[in-house]
């Protein structure tokens, strides 16, 4: 009786119980309010439960003053709300705030695009109108967004040239199930992005059918050289939508997509793409465009963007104009070719102390990846005879995506055709690629 005394739970302090509480997980805390008045009473201490609240909600203590609630009944009003996306709904949330604070510094007329969130009804009737389950990551950032109007410039992402204009929309869910496509090629697939000027989108496969897995995420790329419609190309840009969504945040917000004209530009950026030529400084940006590219016959469209800036530091007499240009550019299979000719993207720019001029300007491969560099000829205004080369410093070239997939029917498969995609394939620098087909599906690495 005494040594059962002595272990009495009912006897123990409360402040050594309510510290080991504060080590529980919410679904612990809870499983302790069934088991004696004593943990009951003790897991309802209010402060245990605001970890889990900023935790799983990101409530803050303003947001916690508005609401009038303790801990405890905050957590359990959202968790009633939006418990089924409690694994996915702080990292959601904290991408679309950052993007919100960071949109406002930058492009504040994005802001007024993005919509309102929707309702779990709203989620329940496009599954019942399309007759496939949402996945519960791509429900969750409608819950905190309803994606955007359909305006430019679009919230995903923006690339110009001279003929040519991308600006991708993230769809709101009507939208988005109104461009559900159950057609060969696309079946089963759900846009999430558009483009008013192209018609391109990004999808979704709600379910592991014609070779995709299931929550891929990609572009699609019909495949120029075949008949059959369902032999295609999808560049693949995320595994996931919470991935997707997430690596884009973070590239936005980070800086490594440059805002240009209030818009955001899927240029990549190798911080070690920078020369210094005397007082002349050239970087280079680069990205690849799916819409312009096609596997078969293979023709990868690289899009490039060039600053080159002088020195605030430089002195007057160093003006000069940039007479020419010179590349060497070198594919995959180590083919090389050079281009050489007269100013740049037909101007001749005058480059002073603290000016900066950027531009344009494309290129294919017949491969999946490869690199350029080169240099600009100069001459001097001060002294017309004096002519000297800027390096441009050697850019990669790759697709920035996570993999290409490859599917080819088995009726179009040849001994000859497999032979003549391996070809194409080889040169791949390090990309993760999918047959299907001709063998049963595989993923091939190679580098």
């Amino acid at each position: 009786m005494e040594l059962s005394a002595a272990l009495s739970l009912e006897l123990l302090p409360t402040d050594p119980l309510l510290l080991i509480l504060s080590f529980l997980d919410y679904r612990d805390l809870v499983s302790c309010c069934y088991l004696n008045r004593r943990l009951n009473q003790l897991s309802s201490h209010d402060p245990l439960w605001k970890r889990h609240c900023k935790k799983y909600w990101l409530i803050s203590e303003e947001e916690k003053a508005r609401r009038k609630q303790g801990w405890r009944a905050i957590f359990i009003s959202t968790y009633c709300d939006l418990g089924r996306y409690i694994h996915y709904y702080a990292t959601l949330k904290k991408a679309w705030d950052d993007l919100e604070q960071y949109l406002g510094q930058w492009c504040p007329r994005m802001i007024g695009s993005l919509k309102e969130s929707v309702r779990e009804e709203d989620l329940d009737a496009v599954e019942a109108q399309i007759h496939c389950k949402l996945p519960d990551d791509y429900r969750c950032s409608f819950r905190i967004h309803n994606g955007q109007k359909l305006v430019v410039p679009g919230l995903m992402g923006s690339m110009a040239l001279s003929n040519h204009y991308r600006s991708e929309d993230l769809l709101d869910i009507d939208t988005a199930a109104g461009g559900f496509q159950q057609r060969l090629g696309l079946k089963q697939c759900l846009p999430l992005t558009f483009c008013i000027h192209t018609g391109l989108s990004q999808y979704m496969a709600l379910e592991s059918v014609e070779g995709r897995n299931k929550y891929e995420i990609f572009y699609q790329c019909p495949d120029q050289m075949a008949r059959n419609p369902s032999a295609i190309v999808m560049f693949i840009t995320g595994t996931s939508y919470l991935e997707w969504f997430t690596s884009y945040v973070n590239k936005v917000v980070t800086g490594g997509y440059p805002i240009i004209r209030d818009q955001i530009f899927r240029y990549v950026h190798d911080k070690d793409c920078v020369a210094t030529t005397e007082d002349i400084t050239v970087s280079v940006s680069t990205s690849f465009l799916p819409e312009l590219s096609s596997v078969h016959p293979p023709h990868y469209f690289f899009t490039y963007r060039i600053r080159i800036e002088m020195s605030k530091d430089a002195l007057p007499e160093n003006i000069c104009q940039l007479e020419s240009r010179y590349w060497r550019i070198t594919n995959a299979k180590g083919d090389v070719e050079e281009v050489q000719g007269p100013g740049v993207v037909g101007e001749f720019p005058v480059i002073s102390p603290g000016k900066v001029y950027e531009y344009t300007s494309c290129t294919t491969f017949t491969t999946t990846s490869g690199y350029m560099e080169g240099y600009y000829t100069f001459h001097c205004l001060s002294n017309k005879d004096r002519f000297f080369n800027v390096t441009i410093p050697r850019q990669q070239i790759v697709m920035n995506l996570q993999w290409m997939k490859i599917k080819i029917p088995q009726a179009l498969m040849t001994p000859e055709i497999h032979i003549e995609y391996w070809t194409l394939l080889h040169p791949l620098d390090a990309a993760h690629v999918t047959l299907m087909g001709f063998f049963p599906k595989q993923t091939v690495c190679i580098s």
